[in-house]
């Protein structure tokens, strides 16, 4: 087994050779999966910087951060991969940023009735927006990410293909990433089963190889997304109204939207169920339910696109407008920069707000965020 692991570093480092003496960004959060991924470049001899972004003020959080990515301990943890691997290590503050383009449309979004993914805000203009920034300033080539993604290069530009590891695949997380981009923008685990990573950590014996993997939003205390948007002052959010179904019958009463997400099944404690959260209407303050059978959706409208590929003409496209989803196969069209989505066959409910991310077989060719499902 040792010999099986050193023979992937091997190769993971013999496919950054032609990289050698190249300056890049490495981006560590202070998990396994940046911190293995710094190490590779390192090994391969890459000019290294390692960045910690200190997006959050967890000094407010008067919880126990554990099991939450980007913390003070992970920025310490970080800090620790790089002296070990022997890399400059830089923390940047990124809060400004962070406010403006993630937390501000987080906490709106609730507020209207949509479902923001604040990751795929988080990638698009703090990792890969501001960070490739200061890659300029510290004249950096590239910025590398410790995503489950995987990058081809070819005669016609770059390819983004999803990660080997299906149940780690990150490519969702990148469809809002524009081709200018993905150009800057290595994953050098990309092609890694996520237990590989782990011993190549234990390989490197990185100070991070044991570490728990993150699961909550990092900037949302113990997961309890209700406290924090309370908190952030979200009051249209928690305005009374009525639950009704797609008649307009009324079924009950809520305490605000912000409790709910388009799809949500659970805890709606409703008669005669099982029921669907299909709607939710910021104006009215109306939560609107229907049986699983209506709550199926097979056309989907989405904005703000982006594209690493846009298609041809005669290819066959299928379509992930939920994380938790295989691509499902879609008729495609596209006017006045939006694009409609139809599905070949009817799938579970989205949120507008949620990611819409395209693609051709395992490539991801773009994507954008879903405005309307029906």
């Amino acid at each position: 087994m040792p010999e099986q692991i050193a023979a992937i570093a091997t190769d993971l480092i013999a496919s950054l050779a032609p990289l050698k003496g190249v300056r890049v960004i490495a981006a560590m959060s202070g998990g396994v999966d940046s911190s293995v991924m710094a190490a590779l470049l390192k090994q391969a001899e890459l000019d290294v910087i390692g960045v910690f972004l200190n997006v959050w003020d967890y000094s407010r959080d008067e919880v126990n951060r554990h099991g939450s990515c980007c913390s003070l301990e992970d920025a310490y943890d970080a800090r620790r991969v790089a002296d070990h691997i022997g890399i400059p290590f830089y923390s940047m503050d990124m809060r400004e940023e962070f406010r403006q383009n993630v937390i501000d449309p987080f906490v709106a979004d609730y507020e209207s009735g949509r479902t923001p993914n604040p990751c795929e805000r988080c990638n698009r203009f703090v990792k890969f927006g501001a960070l490739l920034d200061a890659a300029d300033q510290l004249e950096a080539q590239y910025v590398a990410t410790g995503h489950y993604v995987q990058r081809r290069d070819a005669a016609d530009g770059i390819h983004l293909f999803k990660g080997n590891d299906s149940k780690k695949d990150q490519s969702y997380f990148l469809a809002t990433t524009n081709r200018r981009q993905a150009e800057r923008i290595l994953f050098p685990v990309g092609s890694l089963e996520k237990d590989a990573t782990r011993k190549l950590a234990r390989y490197f014996q990185l100070p991070t190889a044991e570490k728990h993997e993150s699961q909550d939003i990092c900037f949302i205390p113990a997961g309890d997304r209700i406290v924090f948007l309370k908190r952030e002052g979200a009051s249209a959010g928690f305005r009374g109204g009525d639950i009704v179904d797609t008649a307009g019958n009324r079924l009950g009463r809520h305490q605000g939207i912000a409790h709910y997400t388009l799809g949500q099944r659970k805890g709606l404690g409703l008669p005669d169920g099982p029921w669907h959260v299909v709607a939710l209407d910021g104006v009215t303050a109306r939560v609107v339910v229907a049986h699983p059978e209506d709550a199926l959706i097979s056309e989907v409208d989405v904005e703000d696109i982006a594209w690493i590929r846009p298609p041809e003409s005669d290819e066959t496209i299928a379509a992930k407008v939920r994380y938790q989803m295989q691509p499902a196969a879609c008729a495609f069209s596209a006017e006045n920069g939006r694009i409609h989505l139809s599905f070949d066959q009817p799938q579970k409910p989205t949120a507008p707000g949620q990611v819409a991310a395209l693609y051709s077989g395992d490539e991801l060719l773009g994507g954008g965020i879903v405005s309307r499902a029906t």
